[in-house]
């Protein structure tokens, strides 16, 4: 009975396998690693500002400022790795990235301004105005994925 799951059972381990397989990005300069790197150094300083703000961790003044400070910082960085030779796969970055750069621009812009606010409320301790302005950074960063990101290519 066993014998016969056997194949099976190795089927469906090379399949879950194959699924944690992840291109890698051997053009120069690695401007897709690098962006994604950057968006992951985002959200480490993103997510726990959400859960302070949606009361799911204490509120801690300083250690938010910290995080929204962080976040400040790095929200200028990613934008420099959309080079155009950098539209190819494991990016999830779409076609309108590089077809509409003007309105693409101001998505980054909305972002960084947002980014900004949040800091800005950040050192008041205001969790009320805090919250609202977490909020618009996370709408800022909705509608840019809605526009620009893709699922991978």
């Amino acid at each position: 009975m066993m014998i016969r799951r056997l194949p099976l059972l190795l089927l469906a381990c090379l399949t879950l396998a194959s699924c944690g397989h992840s291109e890698v990005d051997t053009h120069q300069g690695q401007p897709v690693t690098k962006r994604k790197q950057m968006f992951k150094e985002i959200l480490q300083s993103f997510e726990p500002m959400g859960m302070a703000v949606r009361g799911r961790r204490p509120y801690d003044k300083d250690q938010f400022l910290q995080h929204a400070l962080t976040l400040q910082t790095l929200s200028t960085q990613p934008w420099q790795y959309f080079t155009p030779d950098s539209n190819y796969s494991p990016t999830r970055a779409k076609p309108d990235v590089w077809g509409k750069p003007v309105e693409f621009k101001q998505a980054q812009q909305k972002f960084v301004d947002a980014t900004a606010k949040l800091a800005a409320s950040a050192k008041t301790g205001d969790l009320d105005v805090i919250r609202h302005d977490f909020h618009a950074v996370e709408d800022s960063c909705k509608a840019c994925h809605q526009q620009f990101r893709g699922i991978p290519h």
